[in-house]
């Protein structure tokens, strides 16, 4: 086949699978409705280790998780939730929240959107138990 053909039928087949996907819902980011939500989404990473305590932030996109091994963090990745123990984290506030610095290199920072207060109590909870 052609090249003059084959390149617009490859980027249109691409297109047109994004296109798909956004208008079937399926590209919306996740989101943490309730403690519940936080929760599944914790233990489908750590079924081994349950929360004690959780802490959403008011936009729903992430939640700070207590367990009996220490303090997590849950947050959106695309449609799906990933989380992380925060164990060697450093803490940076900047001015739309917290950057996680951990070390860890399949997620080796994350940027949480938090408002004002929130990011000076979550970062007052997470330098405590640094």
């Amino acid at each position: 086949m052609p090249l003059i053909i084959l390149l617009p039928m490859v980027i249109l087949g691409i297109a047109g699978v994004a296109v798909l996907l956004h208008v079937l819902g399926l590209s919306r980011r996740a989101i943490l409705a309730d403690d519940a939500a936080a929760r599944a989404a914790w233990l489908r990473e750590f079924p081994e280790d349950t929360p004690t305590r959780i802490r959403r932030c008011h936009t729903h996109n992430a939640a700070l998780i207590e367990t009996a091994r220490g303090l997590g963090v849950v947050w959106p990745m695309g449609a799906d939730t990933t989380a992380r123990y925060l164990k060697g984290a450093r803490v940076r506030q900047g001015k739309t929240g917290l950057t996680l610095d951990l070390p860890d290199y399949t997620a080796p920072r994350i940027h949480l959107r938090l408002s004002p207060d929130e990011a000076k109590t979550w970062h007052r909870l997470l330098e405590s138990c640094a």
